[in-house]
Parts: structure tokens; sequence; C-alpha cells
């Protein structure tokens, strides 16, 4: 059982909890994940199981896509709706969908992030949520991330454009927001810098993850679903083999001798390979089993295992 698994993540829980419930279900312990999302979001985890576990850092997820509701008028001590608001608009006004789109169009591209206080980013070897718990507030040097897109979702558009109140006596107004971007953006940090923009403060209120590299909805399964694709022996549906996780990559197909030198770690000689010098190389067998994760040496003309699968 080695592959890759792709979970709709509820509402609630945390990433490790849904590492936790996979170790139960599937009754394996090696499981790992290639991105954490936090606990109030939704959507694309991409998990990995057995042997995959070992596949973490050569997999497409360089590209992530969100659809995210944000909630103008007021920013919040999380940047995010299970937050506490932090300020509010002193004085009211409308923002009009031109206004919006205008903003918009001044985030495409590259740009900085200051990474938020909630949020496992490590700095000196402590998560910043856990110091935000904590009260302690640290300085964060800004990072540069890339919005490849970022548009109103037509259907997810407020009725009116008038900032409404709320049942806390705070002015809000929210949009939908499909934002593909680079990995390692903050969506609440964008959302949070959108409102500032506007002049009337904002923080996110929904977040879903639509896509994560090559892995998008289309494939991925609940929990719940999970539970009775392994009661009824189908998980074979739904597990994604880890060479076709890994189809972004060349390939090269090996024969038993080939197999068997790359199992003893020897390096194996192409010289009409087409490959560029250090490219990551899938070493198939012939019926496109995954044997192991190599690299092109071009000097030497050869491939050079690097992570033997079996």
């Amino acid at each position: 059982m080695d592959g890759i698994l792709i979970v709709d993540k509820p509402e609630g829980l945390t990433s490790h909890d849904v590492v936790a419930r996979l170790r139960r279900i599937l009754k394996t312990k090696r499981i790992g994940h290639t991105g954490t999302l936090d606990p109030f979001a939704t959507g694309v985890l991409v998990m990995l199981v057995g042997k995959a576990t070992r596949l973490a850092q050569f997999l497409d997820k360089d590209k992530k896509e969100y659809e995210a509701i944000v909630r103008f008028g007021f920013e919040t001590d999380t940047g995010d709706g299970t937050g506490s608001p932090k300020s509010k608009v002193q004085s009211p006004k409308s923002v009009s969908l031109d206004e919006i789109k205008s903003i918009l169009e001044s985030f495409r591209g590259e740009i900085e992030q200051t990474p938020p206080m909630y949020s496992a980013k490590k700095v000196d070897g402590k998560k910043l949520y856990e110091l935000a718990r904590k009260g302690i507030e640290i300085e964060r040097k800004p990072v540069k991330v890339t919005i490849y897109e970022i548009e109103l979702i037509e259907d997810q558009k407020p009725k009116t454009e008038e900032l409404q109140k709320n049942d806390f006596g705070l002015w809000t107004l929210d949009f939908g927001l499909k934002v593909l971007c680079s990995a390692g953006t903050y969506v609440r940090t964008l959302a949070e810098d959108i409102g500032r923009k506007l002049e009337i403060g904002a923080h996110l209120s929904a977040l879903r993850r639509t896509r994560a590299g090559i892995f998008d909805l289309s494939k991925a399964v609940t929990i719940e679903e999970l539970e009775k694709i392994v009661s009824t022996d189908e998980l074979d549906e739904v597990l994604i083999s880890m060479s076709d996780a890994l189809a972004h990559l060349p390939k090269i197909t090996l024969d038993e001798t080939a197999i068997k030198d790359t199992q003893n770690g020897k390096k194996l000689k192409f010289e009409d390979a087409e490959f560029e010098d250090n490219q990551t190389i899938r070493m198939l067998d012939e019926a496109g089993n995954l044997v192991a994760i190599g690299f092109y040496v071009e000097e030497r003309k050869c491939i050079q295992p690097r992570i033997v699968m079996v």
C-alpha cells in the first residue's frame, strides 16, 4: 500500500488530525502530507502513504489554488474568522466592484508578504502560532511570493456594494476570490493587505484549497468516503501510484539487469540521454512501477540512483 491520496479536508480538523485518522483507517503508521491546511480551511490535502512518504521533495507543489471569502470591514488578531476583531471601520463607506478589481490588479505578479503570527512558520526553532498564543509578537522578515491569478468569483459577489452592519455592530462586506499562487503564499495576509489598500480592513472568512500542484479536488475523497472505500477493498481506485504522482518528471524504463544495478546503487550509463545536468529522473520497471529516483550526471553521461523504492 504505497501511493498518494488526495483528501478533501473538512473544516475543524488540523492536518495532523487527518494523518491520525488515515493511520487508523489504513492501519499503517507510514503516512505524511506535503503541506498543512489551517483548521478552519477545507480542501486538497496531499497525503503520502507507505514508501511514498519518501517522495515529498519531488512532488509538483509549486502552485496552489484557493477559493476564499474575504470579509471587508475589520481585521482580526488571527487574520481569519476564528479571531477577535482588532480594528473596525471608523467612517463606513461603500465599496464598488471597480475599486475591488483595481486593487486586485495591483497584487498580480511577484509581491512581498510578512508571514502572519498565526502560522506554522518557524523562527529560531519556534512556530509563530505558539508565540502568538502566548501574546508574543516578534519581527518577521517579508518573503517574496507570486500571485499568478487573482479574480472575483462571479457567483460570490455581494448583492449590494454597500457595507452592511453585522451582529457585532461592525460594518462588513464579503467578496469571493479565486487565487492561484506560489507555494508559501499566505492567503490571510493577502486578504489583510487588500483591505489595507482599500482602507477598510479585511480578514479571511473562509478558505478552500482547490489545487496543490497537479492534484485537485476532482481526485479528492472525504474521510468518510475513504472509510467506505477501504471497507470494500477498493483503495486502488483512489490511490495514485508513485509513478503517476511524479508524472511531471522525465522517465527511463529499466530492464531486469538495470533494475538490479539500481537496487545496488550503481550508476547507469546513458550515452544518448537528453537530460539536463542534475535533472531528476523517474526510473521505472517495464510495468511502469517506480523503481527509484535518480539524477542525471552530464559529465559522466549517467544516472545516479538517489532514492531506491524497491
